[in-house]
């Protein structure tokens, strides 16, 4: 075995350290440059990553008031706070990461690998309940009157028309799935590719399980050969696909379809 004499050594860790530290200034420079990341700081968002969803909801309208949404790969929590603040005042938000992270106010969180089966299952079960994660303002007896009304008239309403049973099953729970999940990058693109097509997959199967008729799905993936397995896919279950690279977005592609009514 031959060793490096000390001098050697030295000089490979300096070229080391010089370049990380040369590109992590050039990704601070670009960092200050970009509009989206000081906009973010200036709203008090997790990351620049919020507007690629704002820019999602402007345009397709996937959340509404008192909404169940699932954010899946969820730290540091911009998408989650976007999630917050669409659906109030009475809906709620469960992130869940492997990634230990201070939730934003008013998101529920599991801290777990996604992939696990056990914290899937987990998941499930806190969606089942329709009041856990989900903020309970204080009610007058008046308020209590009229939500009292709305129920008959809903009731009402539903009694002459044929009612999806998914829509009344408690594992169909959720009305929109997100996920901003990803792996560690390798800097090998097919590799990276693959990688983010599975966790598209399983983030999708979860879906199909849990997605009440008429939801939605947001998913974030690298592109490559496997993305149009993902798209066929997505159109046998969903009524609409769509495809979209967000202004905000550096290389990403985005799809966010509609549940297909059964």
């Amino acid at each position: 075995m031959k060793c490096l004499p000390a001098t050697q050594g030295i000089g490979l860790l300096s070229s080391h350290i010089l370049k990380r530290f040369s590109s992590s200034k050039r990704w601070q420079a670009r960092q200050l440059k970009d509009r989206f990341t000081r906009e973010a700081a200036v709203q008090g968002l997790k990351s620049r990553a919020a507007f690629k969803l704002l820019q999602i909801d402007e345009k397709y309208h996937i959340f509404e008031s008192g909404q169940t949404v699932v954010d899946l790969g969820y730290a540091p929590g911009s998408w989650s706070q976007v999630a917050v603040a669409r659906t109030q005042p009475h809906g709620r938000v469960l992130g869940v990461d492997i990634i230990p992270a201070q939730p934003p106010k008013g998101v529920s969180t599991i801290q777990g690998n996604f992939l696990d089966p056990n914290i899937q299952a987990y998941v499930r079960e806190f969606v089942r309940d329709a009041n856990r994660g989900r903020p309970h303002p204080p009610s007058t007896n008046l308020d209590a009157e009229h939500d009292d009304t709305q129920l008959k008239s809903d009731a009402n309403a539903s009694s002459d028309k044929q009612t999806d049973p998914k829509q009344w099953d408690r594992n169909y729970s959720v009305d929109v799935v997100l996920s901003d999940m990803m792996m560690n990058t390798s800097g090998i693109s097919f590799k990276d590719h693959a990688g983010s097509m599975d966790l598209c997959h399983a983030a999708l199967q979860f879906s199909q399980e849990v997605l009440r008729t008429g939801g939605h799905f947001v998913c974030k993936f690298y592109q490559g050969a496997e993305d149009k397995a993902l798209e066929e896919r997505l159109r046998k279950l969903f009524r609409k696909v769509h495809r979209l690279k967000p202004e905000s977005s550096r290389n990403v592609s985005i799809h966010w379809p509609r549940k297909t009514q059964q």
